[in-house]
């Protein structure tokens, strides 16, 4: 058997022992293909929320905090900077397979032994110098798709890494409105607060003077300072709120107080509740935080590919040429070139039990990145019916305080009625009104309850995200599929 054959022989075996080691194909993983929200008894025909969903309250002061916000706010630098990271991911993993040239050049002066393979009285000098100039070219051959996954898994990790920061700008741009409404809330409350003062001091005056005529006991006086104080206490409340709302907004837009434009007060916007008609299928591809865990299910699957092509021989082809002389001036001479060519394989024979480690590892995370997907989808799903059906209960208490809030207004005209024809004194208008302001006041709280529910809704709606699959297949990107997502062998 010539040398050549021998080689053969030797290989072929080599290759067949480790092809007996590589692991079978993994089984995927099932994930759910649409959000568990059957059942949930909420008007449809809704719209989804937009990019800038914030403009349909149409306030131009909330308009003018979202730009401030989304120019300047420190929450979105590090999603920022985990994405720059993500896309140099990109970038290394390509680096890492197919051909590469290296440039060399080197000069050294060296001092020989006394005492080695060629003394240096053969020679008759210990010092020399070496001057070495090269250009090395390297060629891997990715037959088993390892440098593929690779770049594949961090094409993904960056999709999800863009997620994240679509994510953490919805979680600024939601809390941003919150916080702006609950300030106009806090207004509005404050307003009626005054308003129920200015009616309780003119009650209080009127229970002052029959106390002291003697018409009502000195309690009757008492009840009426309790109440005063109560209503004064809950003004100062109100306007002590104000500053706080107004130190979180600026905290949020990454501004000092000051900065903060001045604020109008403006009623709160009136909510409607309705859901898209597809919202169970679409919600997946609509909430950045769904699509940030799918796309680290993608990445973990390429990654257990990655991992499952390690177990086969790297096979690459190099080539070097340079100069090489231990005489600097004869350094460019033809006669200092030198030159190597070959190719090279490296079979993984006795590093199998890191390799399986490592594949046992990838398979792990895949695993836990399935895990992380489904719950996500049902973490989407409580949060989509969690405050939709909070929004349908706010409705059902709204109109039931108007009824109320007209009962009261009756009982007020009744009581300007029997003061007119001189029946009655101005206690009981004096009190219908208060009641009204009362009445008020509790329909103020639920208007802040429901336009709170609408923005955590339009969060949990994906505040205007979506995936956009079209985008990613004319790029050559991975796409995230409508089924349990598949490899290719």
């Amino acid at each position: 058997m010539t040398r050549v054959a021998c080689r053969l022989a030797a290989l072929t075996a080599a290759l067949a022992l480790a092809s007996c080691s590589i692991p079978p194909k993994p089984d995927l993983p099932a994930l759910r293909d649409e959000a568990p929200l059957a059942g949930v008894d909420v008007a449809r025909n809704g719209a989804w929320p937009g990019a800038e969903w914030w403009k349909r309250y149409q306030d131009d002061q909330l308009d003018a905090l979202e730009r401030k916000a989304l120019a300047k706010a420190p929450s979105l630098d590090e999603a920022r900077k985990r994405f720059g990271t993500a896309l140099s991911a990109i970038e290394i993993a390509r680096a890492a397979g197919g051909a590469s040239v290296q440039a060399g050049a080197q000069v050294q002066r060296q001092r020989m032994s006394d005492h080695g393979l060629i003394p240096a009285q053969f020679l008759g000098f210990n010092w020399y110098n070496q001057g070495d100039l090269s250009l090395q070219f390297q060629y891997d051959f990715d037959f088993w798709g390892k440098t593929r996954a690779a770049v594949a898994a961090a094409v993904d990790e960056a999709r999800a890494a863009e997620a994240e920061r679509s994510a953490a700008t919805l979680l600024l741009t939601t809390a941003v409105a919150d916080t702006y409404f609950a300030w106009q809330s806090d207004q509005a409350h404050r307003a009626l607060a005054r308003e129920t003062v200015v009616a309780l001091e003119r009650s209080r005056a009127l229970a002052e003077k029959r106390v002291a005529r003697g018409i009502d006991p000195p309690d009757a006086l008492h009840q009426a300072d309790s109440r005063l104080a109560a209503a004064r206490e809950a003004e100062t409340a109100y306007a002590g709120a104000a500053p706080i709302r107004l130190t979180a907004l600026a905290a949020l837009l990454g501004i000092a107080p000051a900065e903060l434009p001045a604020l109008a007060a403006k009623p709160l916007p009136r909510i409607a509740v309705a859901l898209p008609d597809d919202v169970g299928l679409d919600l997946l591809a609509r909430r950045p935080d769904v699509a940030a865990n799918r796309w680290r299910v993608e990445a973990a699957m390429r990654r257990v590919d990655q991992a499952r092509a390690q177990y086969y021989p790297d096979i690459s082809l190099g080539a070097m040429a340079g100069l090489s002389s231990i005489d600097l001036d004869k350094l460019g001479d033809a006669g200092s070139r030198v030159f190597g060519f070959g190719p090279a394989i490296h079979l993984p024979l006795f590093a199998l039990g890191r390799l399986d480690a490592q594949y046992g590892a990838t398979q792990a995370q895949l695993a836990a990145a399935a895990a992380a997907y489904d719950a996500s989808v049902v973490d989407a799903a409580r949060d989509v019916a969690t405050q939709a059906l909070n929004l349908k209960q706010i409705g059902a208490r709204r109109s039931e305080r108007e009824h109320q809030i007209e009962a009261a207004r009756q009982l007020e005209l009744s009581a300007e009625a029997r003061v007119r024809r001189g029946v009655a004194d101005d206690r009981s208008r004096l009190a219908a009104r208060a009641e009204i302001l009362q009445q008020q006041d509790a329909a103020v709280a639920l208007d802040a309850s429901a336009v709170s529910a609408e923005i955590a809704l339009t969060k949990a709606l994906g505040g205007g995200y979506r995936v956009d699959r079209a985008a990613d297949a004319a790029t050559g990107a991975p796409t995230l599929p409508t089924e349990s997502p598949t490899h290719s062998e």
